[in-house]
């Protein structure tokens, strides 16, 4: 037991309670994956079998690194039979054993947000629903929202109050009967199912409950409702239930977390031990009090005051810049700064944005000063299309209902079976109520199909069923690179010739070199599973480390991170905060993203921001953001002098770097934006070219949308754009000089 010892006394504490609920509260930097993994390493001491254990996280990193530093306390191969990993990771696993109970197969597909976004296409067409006037992106994020508060379509059709809440409960509708026919689950419903599970087939809960002896979730701030409902349920009978996370940390709403669930945990198990971990180990004094002091603007938030032994560091580093090509130049010249005096790597550094599209400047600037760069969250290797090819084949193969995957495939490579012959196709399978594999293998009764197309489909579907038969015959590397070969997808990479399609050969030998190593002959791991672990990998999960590069990444995608030194960049009013988090009065999750970022820093934190920003095709002058307003003074140093050139010939690591890079900036010094009222809510008051006396909260009519409320206006002259809710179709952004709005 001596890994206790390292431990101090609140962190033991909490380790050591392991009966009963309990909630530990960590702020930023305060050790909560070793009080986590440590937690888990005394179960086992204390006898607990690895099986009664289920441990959940969010991310399949944070899985791996606690199941690594468990087997660095504990040896043995107890870690490697904890149930252990992601929410959707550890359900689809449940579902793979019990999903025949509510009607699925258990080789059912799981669907990412690519392949549920072309089923709600399909649908809209389907039903005729104009998809430039009613976004299919705003409907899926509808129906997920919908799913994740545990909704079904009827809930969302007896609460529509707009034409479009009605279309997306309709599609919605279609969408639960598509999905059951492929046998397939999205991200949600992996989460949802199981609870119809549990509620249905009683000795199913009680089975897992009584297997689930102790559960620990990690990051409990970004569970959803549906998340909650499901943990409630397993841990009822034995109630020896332990969340870890940070309210303060709570920055996922828009994906359905809800930060009620750690708010009133106490509410839901009044019992709770309740541990509150305020010792940070990672930054500055000067880091976090700056942090602190943002933070404390929250009123929804658990008491808390973080405290440290670090040293007092250097003040939080406040740049004003003219524009952003100067904001990423003096981020570079920042960096060989700070590379020079504390002798840094280049993985050292990391720039924080809140959209990606900022990241262009600062790639430019990277560039032309040769440094090497990483993008965490850029196109995803499970995401490339060719790797989804060969994915979708692979998964026809597995699940010959995933009507999806044949959808994506039965023309790729291109054998000449046209959108008429695929519409026919389809047509003819629901008119049948049958997967369009099964209306492949009988297209000849197929309506309307011509001898060449009929011939064609049942090419596909020999070829399909062939490498269905083989997978009781040969190995998935085999078999896999057998099918790659037949389908000539490096002969026609190879014939393309350009340098995108060499990297396409290399990202499909990637792929065969990943099943290979991943299926096994004992049926541990197979085909089915690797591609459920392809269609779950996050960005994050990907994210190396060890590379000697600077990181850019988005303030959603560093949480769980850290780094010696953190630019903080954009800290500007409708920017960030964003426009959309103002005008929703959704600012305090803004905060605690920023809180996010300022607590990833350890050593050294610049924030940056801008004078002017281009911005909807317009430069735009731009007001700091008040989150900078928030940080106490004396833990800031502001810096608005204008260095024009990027200093050469510095040493940073093992690379040489340096440039003359020039910024976009004009000679002439530009005045800061006056901070007007509603210049720090992110718009203007009205647009003189919208015909008529129209402001904001105007009702407006449309050519196309019909009638609407103008809820807010971004920018100013030709560029200026307006948020108008319309009655039919919900938000639309509009640039209004085109727009043609008239008073209602």
């Amino acid at each position: 037991m001596s890994f206790l010892n390292k431990l101090n006394a609140v962190q033991r504490e909490a380790v050591e309670t392991i009966d009963g609920p309990v909630m530990i509260v960590a702020g930023a930097g305060s050790g909560k994956t070793r009080v986590l993994t440590f937690r888990i390493a005394h179960l086992l001491q204390q006898g607990v079998p690895a099986h009664n254990i289920l441990a959940l996280t969010f991310t399949n990193k944070a899985a791996r690194e606690m199941r690594e530093r468990i087997e660095s306390v504990v040896p043995g191969e107890a870690a490697q039979r904890i149930w252990m990993g992601t929410f959707h990771s550890t359900f689809a696993r449940l579902m793979r054993r019990d999903a025949d109970r509510i009607g699925f197969h258990r080789n059912f597909s799981i669907y990412d947000t690519e392949d549920s976004l072309g089923v709600i296409k399909g649908i809209m067409n389907d039903m005729g629903i104009n998809t430039q006037q009613v976004s299919p992106t705003a409907v899926r994020h509808a129906i997920s929202s919908a799913k994740n508060r545990m909704m079904t379509p009827a809930d969302l059709a007896n609460k529509a109050f707009e034409i479009f809440e009605q279309k997306v409960a309709d599609v919605f509708a279609e969408y639960v009967k598509r999905l059951r026919a492929s046998n397939a689950m999205d991200f949600d419903d992996l989460i949802l199912h199981p609870i119809h599970l549990f509620d249905s087939n009683p000795d199913v809960l009680e089975r897992y409950q009584q297997q689930f002896r102790y559960i620990l979730i990690d990051e409990y701030q970004d569970t959803n409702q549906a998340q909650y409902q499901i943990v409630r349920r397993l841990a009822e009978a034995q109630r020896n239930i332990c969340v870890v996370g940070d309210d303060a940390q709570s920055i996922y709403a828009f994906r359905g977390a809800d930060i009620r669930n750690i708010l009133e945990f106490e509410k839901h198990f009044k019992d709770a031990r309740v541990f509150r971990l305020e010792q940070n180990y990672r930054s500055s004094k000067n880091i976090l009090a700056g942090a602190d002091a943002v933070i404390k603007h929250n009123k929804k938030q658990i008491p808390k005051s973080l405290w440290t032994d670090n040293d007092a560091g250097e003040p939080i580093t406040v740049l004003e810049t003219a524009d952003e090509g100067e904001e990423a130049y003096k981020i570079v010249t920042c960096m060989q700064d700070e590379a020079r005096r504390r002798k840094l790597q280049l993985n050292d550094f990391a720039i924080l944005y809140r959209t990606n599209a900022q990241s262009r400047a600062i790639e430019d600037a990277m560039r032309r000063s040769g440094i090497p760069y990483t993008i965490v969250g850029g196109v995803e290797f499970y995401r490339r299309k060719e790797i989804k090819d060969v994915l979708g084949y692979l998964r026809l193969i597995v699940n010959p209902e995933d009507d999806e995957a044949l959808l994506r495939v039965i023309n790729y490579p291109t054998r000449g079976i046209g959108q008429t012959s695929i519409a026919r196709l389809r047509s003819y399978a629901a008119d049948e109520g049958v997967p369009m594999f099964v209306a492949a293998i009988n297209v000849a009764q197929a309506p309307g199909m011509t001898g060449t197309a009929i011939k064609r489909i049942e090419e596909f579907v020999r070829l399909v069923q062939k490498y269905a038969s083989l997978r009781r015959e040969i190995s998935a590397g085999e078999l896999v690179g057998s099918l790659i070969d037949e389908l000539g997808l490096v002969t026609a990479f190879k014939n393309e010739g350009t340098a995108e399609a060499r990297m396409r050969i290399d990202n499909v030998q990637e792929l065969l070199s990943a099943i290979v190593d991943f299926v096994t002959d004992d049926g541990q791991n197979t085909l089915e599973a690797f591609l459920e672990q392809a269609s779950l990998v996050a960005d994050i999960d990907s994210f190396d480390e060890s590379r000697n590069a600077v990181t850019l990444m988005t303030l959603h995608a560093a949480k769980g991170l850290e780094f010696p030194v953190i630019f903080l960049v954009g800290m500007e009013e409708g920017l960030f905060p964003s426009s959309m988090a103002i005008e929703r009065d959704e600012v305090e999750e803004e905060r605690r993203l920023c809180y996010v970022g300022m607590t990833r820093a350890m050593q050294k934190l610049y924030m940056t921001h801008a004078r002017s920003r281009v911005r909807w095709g317009e430069r735009l002058e731009q007001v700091s953001s008040r989150f900078l307003d928030e940080i106490d003074p004396s833990v800031v140093q502001r810096d608005s002098t204008r260095r024009r050139n990027v200093s050469g010939g510095s040493t940073f690591g093992s690379r040489g770097f340096g440039g003359n890079g020039r910024s976009s900036a004009p000679a002439a010094k530009r005045k800061t934006a006056p901070r007007s009222e509603y210049s720090q809510m992110g718009g203007g008051e009205s647009y003189s070219q919208v015909e008529g006396d129209i402001g904001i909260g105007s009702t407006v009519m449309h050519a196309t949308f019909g009638r609407g409320k103008l809820l807010s206006i971004q920018g100013a002259g030709d560029m200026a754009r307006g948020v108008v809710l319309f009655d039919s179709v919900g938000k639309k952004t509009l640039v209004l000089k085109f727009a043609g709005l008239k008073p209602a």
